[in-house]
């Protein structure tokens, strides 16, 4: 039993991370209706801006990932006003957006192995990780930390879209973006925020990657799991996202610790080929159609 709660924990603090992942897919998608892959980008930008930093501030980690976040998000921003403004702006069809997206990914990565070279790197040891034990159980700090962070940082982001005027846009936009534009919201300002959300969600995960692994260019490709953790809880749905994620997280740290290590990506694709099958909206998620 110690051992089971001993991987339940490791799984929802794994699937924390995905979570803050996926509900930037989600947000993306609820908006534009594609899967913008250029996410991974993101999150090792966010991850590389808070490595240097924390070199430069003497390992301040409060500043670093301010710095970290608001880097990822605007670079986030920065991507959608030059790869995929001119598109929008051009053709309805969001096939060429996620073309597009695939691109940019391998542009970022590609930026990184220039800028920064293409080996491991380990952040400094700014974060608790030190083993704490509650009777038999050892669990990590760090696996706390995550999981409170996160539950922060979504609970912060629910406010914002409940609570704020741009979180009422964004969710109106969500059901119908030109008829948004039509009632008089800014809809490339509004666009921009969430990109912006995106990229600093995924910069906090980045941190957590780089701190749990290391850091390196390719580190992104994470993120695919993240995307079928989304597509799991339903595309579009922000608190399916969420839930795939806790799953998907656990159900791949019990496969690893019970069964094998080598069929943790078998259980994770299963899952996603098993949710096509027989729910392709996903646990949470509703049918949509192209917006024309």
């Amino acid at each position: 039993m110690e051992a089971f709660i001993q991987q339940l924990i490791n799984g929802l603090s794994l699937g924390s991370v995905y979570a803050l992942i996926a509900v930037g897919y989600s947000l993306v998608y609820s908006i534009l209706l594609f899967s913008n892959f250029a996410h991974g980008g993101f999150l090792v930008t966010g991850g590389y801006i808070c490595y240097y930093t924390l070199i430069s501030t003497g390992n301040n980690i409060w500043i670093s990932s301010l710095i970290a976040l608001l880097g990822a998000g605007l670079s986030a921003i920065a991507t959608e006003r030059l790869a995929y403004k001119p598109i929008r702006e051009r053709t309805n069809i969001t096939l060429y957006l996620l073309i597009a997206s695939m691109g940019m990914s391998i542009v970022i990565e590609n930026f990184w192995v220039i800028f920064a070279g293409g080996r491991f790197r380990a952040l400094p040891p700014v974060l608790p990780t030190e083993p704490i034990r509650i009777g038999n159980l050892t669990i990590s700090s760090f696996d706390i930390l995550v999981f409170v962070i996160t539950i922060l940082f979504l609970a912060g982001l629910e406010f914002f879209l409940q609570k704020t005027k741009w979180g009422l846009a964004i969710r109106a936009a969500a059901y119908d973006l030109r008829v948004a534009g039509l009632m008089g919201v800014n809809v490339n300002k509004l666009i921009s925020i969430v990109f912006f959300l995106a990229g600093l969600l995924a910069a906090i995960s980045g941190i957590f990657l780089s701190v749990r692994y290391t850091l390196y260019p390719q580190l992104g490709f994470i993120t695919i799991k993240a995307f079928v953790a989304a597509v799991v809880g339903g595309l579009g749905s922000l608190r399916g996202a969420v839930l795939g994620s806790l799953i998907l997280g656990t159900a791949e740290m019990l496969t690893a610790g019970f069964i094998s290590s080598q069929m943790r990506d078998v259980v994770v694709f299963g899952l996603l080929v098993l949710t096509l099958l027989f729910k392709p909206t996903g646990l949470l998620g509703k049918a949509t159609s192209e917006k024309v």
